[in-house]
């Protein structure tokens, strides 16, 4: 069924002229791409005509994609702004740099959650990352698609399904899913439409696509990244963070996006300490002597799944680390219907929050999108219901002591009683435990049919990292690697993430028509 798919593919994909840009290898990263800008090989606007072209040829046409939601008509002008620019040396200068819709711009492109609610409505100004990356020399070239209200509407949504997008799909095989919510965003950077994209998590949404993807994706410590001017649902656990086709890529996209930010206080910790540069860590030797723990309990959902896994502890062994083996994560299956509940009340007072910031826009409360979505359930609710604003709703404040309760609950179990208790009881550096299983098909009449498996939701109870690295593929479908440790261990992981990567080659692409 996949090579039918791709070959149908192939012959509906329109012929693209070549560019200057050709100067760039296939998937070329930000090194590479630099490279080629800093000896004249290509230009800016070269290599927005190349993206763009690729965007037309994949996502628009042929296998239609549809990771992207709305480009940037200002693109070409920025790219263009860029190769006249004296400062040339910006971490991410001239790399194209895809968005999330859930990301605030101030600029031609709406920002709406995927959800036909917010057509009519502009944010004030961009979003404090958005800032942060155009002061870099970022070319913000797209949002991207993403599961609309970043998969908070229903328990029966299909993931990569939005209103105002419609359908993302997996590169690697179109009738499977790109997972979500940041499905947009890892199908953009999977096919090599944009280099670098920027995804958001509450619980998976950038770790599940990233695997399906195949994929790095880190999800930060909250607090490393500002969370202001980005849709929410939860102050607790929302975070921004960097998907890109290696450690090192990534490495340089939280670095640029990661810092204090005064309309955030979960990022006060930095007005004084300050991230560092993220490439700093990339190591090849980064494993010899760190002590990881296996999560030997979430590995065994599927026996393929574990084959992979088994040689992916096998190269971080061979790398030198001290593996231990088994280890328990405590609390793993105490959290799921606490955390549900705590969500509710969070989205509620968080897009209510929100809302009261947007100029132009009916709907100014989760009520009034309620009743929205009821009056053009034609187009909103085809495929499914809207439950869990319901469910928000009726929550009350997030004053009440029943919430504060769950709150302090689940940040304990997950945190100091979960991850921390694990990694001190064996003196371990990260845990390991593999990211989900390979993408499943997508069923729009039924929603998602998520595999057993996957670490994600520990770390994202706890606000603690987690990056997911490519460990392999299951019939020609990737599955991701999880590493995880305590609040602000990003260095650590990076370099371990980094270590097993260069050891490893696990990473192949997708299997897509060549695009002249």
């Amino acid at each position: 069924m996949r090579l039918s798919l791709i070959f149908l593919a192939i012959i509906a994909t329109p012929a693209v002229a070549a560019d200057s840009a050709t100067a760039l290898p296939a998937e070329a990263d930000v090194v590479q791409l630099q490279a080629a800008l800093k000896s004249h090989r290509t230009t800016v606007s070269a290599v927005e005509q190349h993206y763009m072209q690729r965007i037309s040829a994949l996502d628009s046409h042929g296998p239609a994609l549809h990771s992207i939601i709305q480009l940037n008509p200002d693109a070409a002008a920025l790219a263009t702004q860029l190769d006249a620019a004296a400062d040339r040396t910006g971490i991410l200068f001239g790399v194209p740099v895809v968005l999330k819709d859930n990301i605030d711009t101030a600029d031609g492109m709406l920002t709406t959650a995927g959800s036909l609610a917010l057509m009519d409505s502009k944010p004030e100004r961009d979003a404090f990352i958005v800032r942060r990356l155009r002061a870099s020399g970022a070319l913000l070239l797209a949002k991207t698609n993403l599961s609309e209200w970043a998969n908070f509407r229903s328990d029966r949504s299909t993931s990569g399904w939005s209103g105002r997008g419609g359908l993302t799909r997996n590169p690697y095989d179109t009738t499977r899913s790109a997972c979500g919510s940041s499905s947009g965003s890892g199908a953009a950077v999977a096919a090599d439409l944009t280099v670098l994209a920027v995804g958001t998590e509450t619980d998976g949404s950038i770790t599940c696509p990233a695997s399906f993807n195949g994929l790095v994706g880190i999800k930060p410590t909250v607090g490393l990244v500002s969370r202001s001017g980005i849709i929410p649902i939860s102050a607790r656990q929302d975070t921004a963070g960097p998907m890109a086709r290696s450690v090192a890529d990534a490495a340089a996209l939280l670095t640029v996006i990661a810092g204090y930010d005064p309309d955030d206080p979960a990022t006060a910790p930095l007005k004084d300490a300050p991230p560092p540069d993220y490439r700093r860590f990339l190591d090849s030797g980064s494993l010899k002597g760190r002590r990881i723990g296996v999560v030997r309990k979430l590995a065994g959902f599927d026996p393929e799944v574990e084959r992979v896994f088994d040689r992916a502890v096998q190269v971080l062994r061979a790398q030198g680390a001290i593996i231990v083996d088994p280890v328990a994560l405590p609390n793993a299956d105490k959290l799921s219907a606490d955390e549900y509940t705590a969500l509710l009340y969070e989205f509620k007072d968080g897009i209510n929050r929100y809302l009261a910031t947007r100029a132009g826009t009916s709907a100014r409360s989760l009520a009034q999108l309620i009743d929205w979505n009821k009056a053009q359930a034609a187009r909103e609710m085809f495929w499914f219901s809207q439950e869990h604003f319901v469910n928000a709703q009726a929550k009350g404040p997030i004053t009440e002591a029943a919430y504060v309760k769950l709150r302090d609950g689940l940040h304990r179990l997950a945190g100091p009683e979960g991850i921390d208790a694990a990694l001190m009881h064996d003196h371990l550096d990260a845990l390991v435990a593999p990211n989900y299983g390979p993408a499943f098909v997508i069923d729009l009449v039924n929603g998602d049919h998520i595999a057993s498996g996957g670490i994600g939701a520990v770390p994202a109870i706890a606000g603690y990292p987690h990056i997911t690295v490519p460990m392999g593929q299951i019939h020609d479908l990737p599955v991701g690697l999880s590493i995880i440790g305590t609040a602000f261990s990003e260095p650590k992981l990076i370099g371990i993430a980094y270590a097993y990567e260069q050891a490893s080659h696990a990473r192949r692409p997708p299997p897509l028509p060549r695009v002249r």
